[in-house]
């Protein structure tokens, strides 16, 4: 597996759905900006992308009691940003489909760590920032999208066997790939969204993820808060007790409180096992 592979096949992507590009043209002057009503237009003249939605944001992690039925609804409980990162990861995921059991874990269950990841990033830090939660949630849901990548790579190389071997006894995911590839799984994230002209500071944050720069305490304190979410959920450890513990001594070492976060987690994971 060689680096240039990898960007050589991110660059011969092509663009995403006509529904995304218009989404995404929305947005071009900010979230607070967006038209609504177009916004809600344009994803309902997509049927398959409206009732994806739809099933994403009623499952039961995101914590609705009751059922949310159209996208405008949608819109005013979840705020734009979070329909934006719903939008993208529907696209990104049929743009991408792949094969994840090289890394021990199937579609399904790979599609659920992308859920709790940003269910967690915005039922924990809304109560810390709400305006930064709905910012970070998105791109918590498509975080992992670089893995996808990766996978098609190892699937069609010799390397597929000590690849999960390999894995299975690393202690972290990212410094395992950077021992292969000299880059991980999230910056390859960053480079995808780069292509496809998505948030640039989700890129910078993405290609900062791993590879820390001085970029100033605001993007600093982003890359952490992203941190903490995968510590607790990622596709070695779906929210297990340890995972939990190890991402509350991250959320101490931020000042912010644990326990409100420990919580959030294991009732999120309650949720999810009953699911």
């Amino acid at each position: 597996m060689k680096f240039d592979a990898i960007v050589e096949r991110i660059n011969s992507l092509p663009p995403l759905s006509n529904a995304t590009v218009f989404v995404q043209q929305l947005y071009a002057e900010g979230a607070e900006n967006v038209d609504i009503i177009k916004l809600v237009r344009i994803i309902e003249l997509d049927a398959l992308l409206t009732l994806n939605i739809l099933k994403m944001i009623n499952a039961p992690i995101y914590g609705f009691s009751r059922k949310i039925a159209s996208i405008s609804q949608a819109v005013t409980l979840f705020g734009t940003e979070i329909v934006y990162g719903l939008v993208m990861n529907y696209s990104i995921m049929e743009a991408l489909k792949a094969n994840t059991s090289s890394y021990g874990i199937s579609s399904s269950e790979f599609n659920d760590v992308c859920h709790l990841q940003s269910a967690l990033m915005f039922q924990w830090y809304s109560k810390v920032d709400l305006r930064h939660a709905q910012f970070l949630a998105p791109l918590a849901l498509v975080m992992e999208a670089g893995k996808l990548i990766l996978v098609r790579e190892i699937e069609t190389s010799d390397y597929v066997k000590e690849f999960k071997k390999g894995l299975k006894e690393s202690s972290s995911i990212e410094e395992y790939e950077h021992s292969l590839l000299d880059t991980t799984s999230y910056y390859i994230s960053g480079l995808l969204f780069e292509h496809w002209n998505l948030e640039p500071l989700y890129v910078d944050m993405l290609k900062g993820l791993d590879f820390k720069h001085d970029d100033g305490f605001k993007m600093e304190y982003y890359i952490d808060t992203l941190h903490i979410v995968r510590t607790a959920v990622n596709v070695k450890e779906i929210l297990t007790d340890k995972s939990i513990e190890k991402a509350c001594l991250l959320v101490e070492d931020m000042n912010l409180d644990s326990d409100y976060f420990r919580h959030i987690a294991h009732r999120i994971k309650e949720t999810y096992e009953k699911s």
